[in-house]
């Protein structure tokens, strides 16, 4: 194994309270998978409690699906997104956590950007010092709403995104305007296609402006994934494989560093050792079912396979 930061040990007495309380804050209609696949990741990475603050109408579903998670739902069974009414239900359950994972299936629509408008700010205030890992539609809303993050004073904050995501907080190559409508999609799609290969072209330009920017932790995904933080040195990932660029890896990605922050890790050592479990579970994973087959889901079986080795050399 690689120079890596240590697995926090389990003591012999631990209990699930003492393993830590991961909040993820995930999902949607049409979009539960993305809050199982973070949960399982963070009860598979050691993680005391996985508790799960999710729209009313999936409850069903994450019930049946991951019933070690605890459920936190806002919102009826008709309840397809998070709305900003839902925040002092988030911060409710932020109390107990000891550490806040946002953005895995939230989806794009307005409610959502209102609740993470509102979310983001109420969170730093109550809650500054409680490690907070963005990932998916929790950076894609950050974008659209043309925050800094560094105005609100977290004192661990993780952001990871994929070199599209990097591209929308950079604000590069934006679409447009004056596109009729019926070529906005086309015009969108080419917008991002363009700011993402800039973001590849350059990926350590482009992790430093986001880490300056926003005062932030960030771990860059793609091939050679990245992590940077402030005052921290540039480290280079050596796990992983392209079978691994399939829906669904990035949640298993955000609920396995959440567990490690929970843990009582810091939030670029999480990053490093996070980025390592991850990509080891996906080569595991591509080992047994060949590169082509695999999916979010097999790097989550293949999980503790990687915890163990890691928990091995310490």
């Amino acid at each position: 194994m690689p120079d890596l930061p240590l697995l926090p040990a389990r003591p012999r007495d631990a209990h699930k309270g003492s393993m830590g309380r991961v909040l993820l804050v995930c999902g949607s209609k049409g979009m539960a998978g993305a809050a199982l696949l973070s949960a399982t990741a963070a009860l598979r990475a050691g993680a005391g409690y996985a508790v799960v603050a999710a729209p009313g109408a999936i409850a069903a579903e994450l019930s049946a699906g991951r019933p070690e998670a605890v459920l936190q739902l806002c919102g009826d069974t008709e309840r397809r997104h998070f709305e900003a009414a839902d925040v002092g239900s988030v911060l409710e359950a932020a109390a107990q956590a000891q550490a806040v994972v946002i953005g895995p299936g939230l989806g794009q629509e307005v409610h959502v950007l209102d609740f993470i408008a509102a979310l983001l700010p109420a969170l730093a205030g109550e809650y500054p010092q409680v490690p907070l890992v963005l990932d998916a539609d929790g950076l894609n809303a950050v974008a659209e709403l043309g925050i800094s993050l560094s105005e609100f004073g977290f004192g661990q904050l993780l952001l990871t995104p994929h070199p599209g995501e990097a591209a929308r907080l950079l604000g590069a190559g934006a679409a447009s305007t004056n596109v009729e409508a019926a070529d906005s999609n086309a015009a969108d799609a080419k917008a991002a296609a363009r700011t993402a290969a800039t973001v590849q072209a350059d990926r350590e330009g482009a992790i430093r402006t986001l880490v300056q920017r926003h005062r932030a932790a960030v771990l860059l995904k793609g091939a050679d994934t990245l992590i940077l933080a402030p005052d921290q040195i540039l480290r280079i990932n050596p796990t992983g494989n392209p079978g691994m660029a399939t829906a669904g890896s990035g949640d298993v990605l955000s609920g396995l560093l959440g567990a490690l922050c929970a843990r009582g890790m810091d939030i670029y050592s999480a990053a490093v050792l996070g980025a390592w479990l991850h990509g080891r579970a996906g080569d595991l994973a591509a080992a047994q079912v060949g590169m082509e087959s695999v999916i979010a889901s097999d790097m989550n079986h293949y999980l503790p396979q990687a915890v163990g080795e890691a928990a091995a050399a310490c």
